[in-house]
């Protein structure tokens, strides 16, 4: 049995016709500029703007940025193979696309729960919101967020990288840990046991957003003045939310039970995840938040010197 360092995987996803592969390309490449500029151009418009140096803002920030960092752990080896005409890569490149990819969902989940925490203090405990929610409250959930994702996938990266590999060929368009873990020749009970506390750990999260949005409900309900921050800035995150976890579960049935002719149509599914949420996101917040559409507006419709 060689040594893994030394193993080069074949992303099977690929095996299309050089036709093929040079639309795909074109197709990916204005979909990951796209995708950094929509990102990038709420980044900045929240930083320029005083009016939205707010928690929300800050934590959406955070998810866009994290939105950049899936897409780039996705596209440029996409893009690499396609010109290069190449569906080889190399173990240590393998690992790193897994160890980012591990960290945009578990980040992105993270994220997700820490903004309908803000929300349900938002709307349900507005006068002591800015108490509860001061500067040093977001840093620190910043900061938890990131550690805790960091931590997360560090584990999984390195329960992987421990196993010994029989086989090199992924039947996907990039790497992910579980077709990584197929392909390994010895006992993976570690790394179940580990999807498992995964599992269990973004289960409960989700529990905490759903416990959050039914108080968010019912404050909604007995206020309109509720209501319309209800409809503003928690409908988007809900949205978000919803197409993030459905990109997940697509992601999931295709590791499990993909196969057959329709290979492109895999493809698509199985990169949903990293190429719908991060750029779907900033559109779905910078249309529905006021102040935000706003400022993209006025941006874009201002001209020098009139």
């Amino acid at each position: 049995m060689e040594n893994n360092s030394e193993v080069v995987f074949v992303l099977q996803g690929l095996n299309d016709s050089l036709t093929n592969r040079q639309m795909y390309c074109a197709f990916a490449l204005v979909s990951y500029l796209f995708t950094i500029f929509v990102n990038l151009t709420l980044i900045v418009i929240v930083c320029l703007e005083r009016t939205l140096h707010e928690p929300i803002y800050i934590f959406l920030c955070s998810l866009c940025f994290n939105g950049i960092c899936g897409a780039s752990s996705f596209y440029p080896k996409l893009l690499h193979s396609l010109l290069a005409d190449s569906n080889v890569i190399t173990y240590a490149g393998c690992l790193t696309q897994i160890f980012v990819v591990y960290c945009y969902v578990f980040c992105d989940f993270t994220s997700l729960t820490v903004m309908s925490y803000d929300r349900y203090l938002a709307i349900c405990k507005p006068l002591q919101y800015p108490m509860l929610m001061s500067v040093q409250r977001v840093a620190l959930l910043l900061l938890l967020t990131w550690c805790f994702s960091l931590l997360e996938a560090i584990i999984g990266i390195t329960l992987t990288a421990r196993l010994p590999l029989c086989r090199h060929h992924i039947n996907q368009i990039f790497c992910t840990n579980w077709e990584v873990v197929k392909l390994s020749c010895s006992d993976t009970t570690g790394n179940n046991i580990y999807s498992f506390v995964l599992i269990f750990t973004h289960t409960l999260q989700t529990g905490l957003i759903l416990v959050s949005y039914t108080h968010l409900v019912r404050a909604s309900l007995r206020l309109a003045s509720n209501r319309k921050k209800f409809v503003q800035t928690c409908v988007p995150h809900l949205v978000t939310l919803l197409i993030f976890a459905s990109s997940l579960v697509f992601d999931s049935i295709y590791s499990r039970y993909g196969g057959g002719k329709l290979q492109v149509l895999q493809n698509l599914l199985a990169a949903e995840f990293l190429v719908v949420p991060p750029l779907i996101n900033p559109i779905i917040y910078g249309i529905n938040l006021h102040q935000i559409r706003s400022r993209i507006i006025h941006n874009f419709s201002h001209k020098p010197g009139l």
